[in-house]
């Protein structure tokens, strides 16, 4: 049967083959066993296909965007900026990561250029501050989770891609998770930090300090403003922002700071283009594979099925979330979304779910799946940058996980939550 290609791609990653060749084995040899080698060639030609698209040109963008950052050290100033306002409090620095996720994820959308940038910072400054290493690690890893959530989003633009639904409702949706997020992870952290007596990071800043630390930050921190505001209000394209991002990018590192020489150009171009080559090849593999899902009919029958256990919309968004959940602990959130989101949207759309609340909701929970055991992309980079085991930062990311499960229930049963912002602006 022509959905058995599912369990076998499933098997192929389980057994180490690359996700990019696992999308295009599973459904080829499936493809093969049911005599429809004729179809072959629509999933090479839908390589292309898939990668070939203005939209998508935002990623590439937004991927060199925060490159430029963070080899100009504005990720510095945005540190800096956080530990001038609450640097002073008990677990002063744990809250300095934290803040620090929510400030880059406004620059760069990425999980992992937040784990690398802040983690090389902070997790050897926690340290030395008495912090243990698995704990910092843990923070790192549990905070970059928001830099896909509060836009702009790499992954929020692949899914709006996929299931054709407005790339600025989707970023207006995802304002205010990433906020809760946030603070959810510093309520925690002010608990643990009250409980098991953390450090003080520094003396209280004085206003003088911060005004020096503000001004410091006050041109990165208008990257976010520039990005929304002109996408939000019409200005220009999500696509036509992320370039916009890399020349201001660029204006600041090599004019402005004078943190980036010309010299070093090309090595940022290329590191960015080979980040930017993985991620548009999972893409156009993905969509090879979405093409095998519209032939085996897998979603017609999925919608049955769903519906053969309840019509509660509410208990169905429960029981999808649990999935959601479980897919993330093995799959990446991109590959993930392309692959489910045309299965699982038409069925909830049909329940009467706004398919950006569902969409927001999809996207978050398998992000938080970037931080999640075993197989959480973000645990391995911060083992890499904190040189921690990642089973030990996966036993201590734990409590961070809970508060970020709570949200997604949150959004999922109070939409309100998620779409206030982007009703508010007319965008749904």
């Amino acid at each position: 049967m022509l959905t058995l290609f599912l369990p076998i791609f499933l098997v192929l990653i389980l057994v180490g083959l690359p996700v990019f060749f696992a999308m295009l084995a599973a459904p080829g040899i499936m493809l093969f066993s049911e005599g429809m080698v004729r179809d072959f060639p629509l999933l090479f030609r839908n390589i292309y296909n898939g990668i070939d698209s203005f939209p998508l040109m935002a990623i590439p963008f937004f991927i060199l965007a925060g490159e430029v950052m963070n080899r100009g050290g504005i990720t510095l100033s945005l540190v800096n900026f956080s530990q001038s306002l609450i640097g002073h409090v008990r677990g002063g620095l744990a809250h300095v990561n934290i803040m620090s996720s929510m400030l880059f994820a406004g620059l760069s959308g990425s999980a992992v250029a937040d784990t690398s940038a802040i983690g090389s910072m902070l997790i050897p400054a926690m340290e030395k501050n008495g912090y243990s290493r698995k704990f910092a690690a843990a923070i790192t890893a549990a905070s970059s989770v928001i830099g896909p959530i509060i836009p702009p989003s790499g992954i929020m633009i692949i899914y709006a891609y996929t299931m054709e639904i407005s790339v600025a409702a989707l970023f207006a949706a995802g304002i205010v998770p990433g906020i809760l997020i946030g603070v959810g992870l510093m309520l925690v952290t002010a608990w643990m930090a009250n409980r098991y007596d953390f450090p003080v990071a520094s003396a209280k800043s004085t206003w003088k300090e911060r005004g020096e630390a503000t001004k410091s930050a006050f041109l990165p921190l208008l990257t976010p403003v520039i990005i929304l505001g002109g996408i939000l209000g019409g200005i220009f394209t999500p696509t036509e922002a992320s370039a916009i991002a890399v020349g201001y990018a660029l204006v600041l590192a090599l004019f402005v700071l004078k943190t980036v020489r010309f010299r070093d150009i090309p090595d940022i171009f290329s590191t960015s283009a080979r980040s930017a080559a993985m991620v548009l090849l999972l893409v156009g593999a993905a969509l090879a594979f979405k093409t095998v899902v519209s032939l085996s009919n897998v979603a017609e029958d999925l919608a049955q099925w769903t519906l053969s256990i309840s019509d509660n919309p509410l208990i169905l968004l429960f029981m999808i979330n649990i999935l959601l959940f479980i897919v993330g602990m093995f799959l990446d959130a991109g590959p993930a979304i392309i692959i489910l989101g045309p299965i699982l949207g038409p069925v909830f759309a049909g329940l009467g779910i706004d398919p950006v609340h569902f969409a927001i909701i999809m996207s978050i929970n398998l992000t938080v799946g970037l931080a999640t055991p075993p197989m959480g992309l973000v645990l391995f980079v911060a083992s890499s940058v904190s040189g921690e085991k990642v089973e030990t930062i996966s036993k201590a990311i734990l409590p961070f996980l809970a508060v970020q499960v709570l949200v997604i229930f949150l959004i999922t049963f109070f939409p309100s939550l998620s779409m206030t912002v982007p009703r508010l602006l007319g965008l749904v």
